[in-house]
């Protein structure tokens, strides 16, 4: 039987590795292979690197931007895109499931449409965008927004469309040429995004996709002087040597990394609500999301009675989850499993492996009786697995919630709005939600504080990462 092949695009064209080594992609569904993809090397990435690079040239370095698209052009360009993935959905969102593991509901509902709005979204917004315009006694003062150049986008498994093209969309709207690294773990989609450039006449080397494993080509892909800006989302660890590498060159970084969120939920609370909306926070992708509510923090009068409901809510997502991302990622989850066992911690539902036995899954896992200051409950596990505590007051829930090196998102279960407003101010993390969880505008903020990264990203924020702006001053007046 021959296995599919899929490729780089380095400037408008698909290509092997230089030595025509590849990875297999393994489906964690069913442990079977879906396909090959090139082990890229150092001159691969050298390779994407000059194509992006050569294409910002080509367009003379000023507002025109990469390949002299105008700013309408360009948008005009993500527009087709995105209509060219919408007209190829299904196809898309199967190599999602494939890849990931996850149902293919959830891929042909959610992650392509949210993926198709990313580029629609920026594209309007770099045309509606304004820059300042200042008049003083003898001059004016304007500022020119313009792309930086080359740009590096190096994005992770858990959702690897939507996060491309949430990075992908600013990047090009703003008149960048961009060389992508999706993770070599789910490397298809990309290569699909990587044709529909192609196919709707996109500039050679404005959109390059280079394969292979971040420890060969993710260092070239920092470092490289044609790079300009770095734009990574990821692990923590990962975040701090792709920031070690950058840093000397005063390279542009944006870092969205680890969390391990706290989900607050108070007495008070609309009960029904809140234990669906932690259940998702906790379980959603098989709480593989960095947003993932993994600490619950819960009022100590109605501990046992939330324990029981969220307990039965695992049981229900047992039925619709997808796998572990992988075999091994999946140990790494039960080892924290074991690890709290030698803790003293009580686990209340879940913690088997469960379904194909060629697969990854792993049963939703609830966890009580921990103290917070262990392990399990202080490291980042990236999977269906929470731990729960009870907390005695509005002091007491604070000070469980800011017990964290992470700082990346929080939900507050409250009808208090007094108390809504004092939490959401003072949780250090970079989002806040209340009475929900992950409900999200492309427009604010996106990203952490503390371990959780550097930057934000989301609306006008991408697009000025994504650019630099200059002043220009002219005098007028010389009496």
């Amino acid at each position: 039987m021959t296995i599919e092949r899929i490729y780089n695009w380095i400037n408008g064209q698909s290509c092997e590795a230089t030595d025509n080594s590849w990875i297999e992609n393994i489906n964690p569904a069913t442990g079977e292979v879906i396909n090959l993809l090139p082990r890229s090397d150092e001159q691969d990435a050298f390779d994407a690197v000059a194509a992006a690079h050569d294409c910002y040239l080509s367009g003379g370095q000023g507002n025109a931007g990469a390949a002299g698209l105008n700013a309408n052009q360009r948008c005009d360009l993500l527009m087709a895109v995105a209509d060219a993935m919408e007209e190829r959905l299904e196809e898309i969102a199967l190599a999602e499931s494939l890849d990931t593991g996850k149902p293919f509901l959830n891929a042909l509902n959610g992650d392509v449409p949210r993926a198709i709005d990313n580029l629609r979204f920026y594209a309007k917004a770099a045309a509606a965008q304004t820059t300042l315009a200042v008049a003083g006694d003898n001059s004016i003062n304007y500022v020119l927004r313009q792309p930086l150049g080359a740009v590096s986008l190096i994005t992770p498994w858990n959702f690897p469309l939507h996060l491309l093209t949430w990075k992908l969309g600013p990047a090009l709207a703003m008149g960048n040429a961009v060389i992508a690294k999706p993770s070599e773990i789910t490397p298809t989609s990309a290569s699909i995004l990587g044709q529909l450039f192609v196919d709707v006449n996109a500039p050679e080397g404005l959109f390059n996709v280079v394969h292979g494993f971040g420890h060969e080509i993710g260092d070239a892909l920092v470092r490289h002087p044609h790079v300009h800006a770095v734009s990574f989302t990821g692990g923590t660890a990962t975040g701090k040597t792709i920031a070690a590498a950058a840093a000397p060159l005063l390279k542009k970084t944006s870092f969205e990394l680890g969390g391990k969120n706290p989900s607050i939920v108070f007495a008070d609370c609309d009960l029904e609500q809140s234990i669906a909306a932690v259940a998702r926070a906790a379980f959603f992708n098989s709480g593989q999301v960095c947003l993932c509510g993994s600490r619950v923090l819960v009022a100590a009068e109605m501990f046992d009675d939330f324990v029981d409901a969220l307990t039965a809510q695992a049981s229900l997502y047992r039925d619709q989850m997808g796998p572990m991302i992988s075999a091994q990622h999946r140990e790494k989850v039960i080892s924290y499993v074991e690890l709290a066992k030698q803790e003293g911690g009580e686990i209340v539902c879940g913690g088997e492996i469960f379904g194909d036995p060629n697969g990854a899954f792993f049963e939703p896992t609830v966890i009580t009786g921990l103290d917070h200051d262990c392990r399990t409950v202080q490291e980042e596990i990236f999977g269906p697995v929470i731990t729960v505590h009870p907390f005695d007051d509005d002091e007491h829930a604070l000070e469980l919630a800011n017990d964290t090196e992470f700082g990346l998102a929080a939900s507050v279960f409250t009808s208090n709005l007094q108390r809504a407003h004092h939490f959401a101010e003072h949780i250090q993390s970079g989002m806040v939600w209340v009475n929900d969880w992950n409900l999200r505008d492309l427009r604010v903020p996106f990203g952490g504080m503390k371990q959780s990264g550097v930057g934000r990203e989301g609306g006008e924020y991408s697009l000025k990462f994504f650019s630099q702006d200059r002043n220009v001053c002219v005098r007028y007046n010389y009496e």
